[in-house]
């Protein structure tokens, strides 16, 4: 069984120990909602996580007028610049990482980048809200030298996420929640600011089916596990939380079966 990555208590999981770690992960997602993964070499190298970091740095310290034509292609998939609720964070997004036309519209349509800086000011303040993702899964090349990150389990605790190079997190959302029958918890974070400086991470996320409605096999409903949501389609399930502000799972909470 791997053990856990220096100080950092979110579980490990060894891809070279796979499925031998099935059991691992299972319970990973049900009591963290979130797990690191090591020792995956083959599905991205060491030297692309780092040429990506380099990447991604570069393209936020664009002019701002630049970053603005990151347009978004579904809600909030495009430039997010620092707002009154998340003054310390800002992004670009890129919808459709897997696909070539995708990556070469996001490139074309932005030149070259400000900085995003953890000021002394700010330390101890709250760079990103607490919520949680409205996507099934999200893998997280988070940042190698600033913390930050804090996870909320199951039973209310908020723990520290320490950096670990080499590894990649990721976070179960909302869709693995209503997916797995609420076996799955969506778990809640949200970045402090640690220390001053900038930090950076790279995130990508597997949303939901764009017209199947989403919803929990059959085989994990019966009598003592009643369906616990009612289908329905991601997109509406996207603007619901977005047009409403709920970014901490509260629509779930509209969408639930009344018995």
């Amino acid at each position: 069984m791997a053990e856990d990555a220096g100080r950092n208590s979110v579980p490990v999981i060894d891809m070279q120990d796979f499925p031998g770690q099935l059991r691992r992960l299972i319970e990973a997602c049900e009591d963290w909602g979130c797990f690191r993964i090591v020792n995956f070499g083959g599905i991205v190298t060491q030297s692309v996580m780092v040429e990506m970091k380099e990447v991604v740095r570069s393209l936020f310290e664009l002019p701002a007028e630049v970053k603005m034509r990151n347009v978004e292609v579904i809600a909030g998939s495009g430039y997010m610049a620092p707002s009154e609720i998340n003054p310390l964070y800002e992004a670009l997004g890129l919808y459709d990482m897997a696909s070539v036309r995708a990556v070469d519209g996001f490139c074309s349509n932005l030149d070259a980048t400000p900085h995003q800086s953890f000021t002394p000011e700010t330390v101890g303040l709250p760079g990103v809200q607490l919520h949680t993702d409205s996507s099934f899964l999200t893998v997280l090349q988070d940042d190698e030298v600033i913390g930050g990150l804090e996870v909320m389990k199951r039973c209310g605790k908020f723990e520290a996420v320490d950096p670990c190079p080499g590894s990649l997190l990721v976070n179960l959302g909302d869709i693995a929640t209503v997916w797995s029958n609420g076996r799955f918890l969506n778990v809640k974070h949200r970045v402090m600011c640690k220390e001053a400086g900038t930090r950076l991470s790279i995130a990508s996320f597997l949303l939901g089916p764009k017209e199947a409605p989403v919803e929990v096999p059959l085989r994990l409903v019966d009598q003592e596990h009643p369906r616990l949501y009612v289908p329905f389609v991601y997109q509406d399930y996207r603007k619901l939380r977005i047009s409403n502000k709920l970014h901490i799972a509260e629509a779930l909470d509209r969408l639930r079966v009344q018995y």
